[in-house]
């Protein structure tokens, strides 16, 4: 789905004082008006966001009146729109979750993995311990799904369980909604739009970062969103912004930088080099697509350069900003080789 070959170079791997890689890609930033405030590269051809679009799919979750009638806290919330690195704060919250929908880890279809973050694997290891669909780093995301589809079963009067079942297809009645709301908030006709199936199961539509950004204007905004989904998209922010270490983890770059900068920024990373960003101070979204799948390295400094030119606004903001636009590279000997930067085009 790339259209690379045209994309500026967006960040640079320095060996020493010569740059060893670059990473080509496209970025926009639009307001929720669909005006265009930046572009870099080619941004009308669809791409997978993956997970950066955790908060768009949570919508239904709050708009349909599951969150309150569950009862779910920030914390849980927050997890909703997560991409968590199964430490134990995570696993025990998505159990939560789940529990006070009166269901367990058996109603999950997201699959298990082990955790993300290094410590929380070896714990697990050294118990003799192998991960459970906890574990998966969507976990919360998934729990959210599941409640949704608890209320909507309590509704037509059914089994949760059963009407659960199945509840990643595209065809079943919690998917739909997620796509509804996906489809609402962007702006964007999915129903011929590219999809494949993420790593955990769900669809994932193919979708321009121009509709990206506008969807995530429209989060920032409320501006273009139905009244319901105003509301949810606030309620999600305020939750993220206070328990952002549920959405990411220890070290994680989103919950360095919403621990840092609270309502002022909802960052979430995608698989493949996808970031998103919704702005709320200045009513803007972000969206980028690095084109080599680069998401640990290039699609972090790029958002980070992105957020020291919009964001940032006195020497705390571009010092906790500045070490993630320039990552200083280190050998196994604690040595200095080189860094990554960003170098996005004047």
């Amino acid at each position: 789905m790339s259209q690379g070959a045209a994309h500026p170079v967006l960040a640079q791997a320095w060996r020493g004082e010569t740059v060893e890689s670059e990473h080509r890609g496209s970025v926009a930033v639009m307001d929720a008006t669909g005006a265009l405030r930046l572009q870099f590269g080619e941004i009308d051809h669809p791409v997978f966001p993956r997970s950066a679009v955790k908060i768009l799919q949570a919508l239904p979750l709050v708009a349909s009146g599951a969150a309150e009638r569950f009862g779910l806290s920030d914390a849980q919330l927050a997890m909703a729109c997560a991409s968590h690195g199964g430490q134990p704060a995570h696993v025990a919250t998505a159990a939560a979750t789940l529990a006070q929908a009166g269901l367990d880890a058996a109603a999950l279809e997201c699959g298990a993995h082990w955790p993300g973050f290094d410590q929380a694997t070896r714990a697990l290891a050294a118990l003799g311990q192998v991960p459970s669909a906890l574990h998966n780093n969507c976990s919360g995301k998934h729990a959210g799904f599941v409640c949704l589809g608890c209320l909507l079963a309590q509704d037509q009067g059914a089994d949760p369980r059963a009407f659960l079942r199945g509840y990643v297809q595209r065809s079943h009645p919690v998917m739909r909604e997620v796509e509804a709301a996906l489809q609402a908030a962007t702006g964007y006709d999915l129903a011929d739009a590219p999809v494949g199936t993420d790593g955990c199961s769900i669809p994932t539509h193919g979708i321009p970062l121009r509709q990206l950004a506008l969807g995530f204007a429209r989060v920032a905004s409320g501006q273009g969103l139905s009244a319901d989904h105003a509301a949810a998209a606030l309620r999600l922010r305020q939750a993220i912004a206070r328990e952002p270490f549920m959405v990411a983890g220890t070290g994680r770059f989103d919950t360095t930088v919403m621990q840092h900068f609270g309502e002022r920024v909802c960052c979430k990373v995608g698989a493949e080099g996808v970031y998103c960003a919704a702005l709320p101070e200045l009513g803007l979204g972000v969206a980028l697509k690095m084109d080599d799948g680069n998401t640990a390295r290039a699609a972090e400094v790029v958002m980070a350069e992105l957020l020291a030119s919009l964001v940032a606004r006195d020497d705390a903001d571009h010092a906790l900003l500045a070490p993630l636009r320039s990552v200083t590279l280190r050998n196994w000997n604690g040595i200095e080789v080189g860094r990554l930067s960003a170098s996005l085009p004047n």
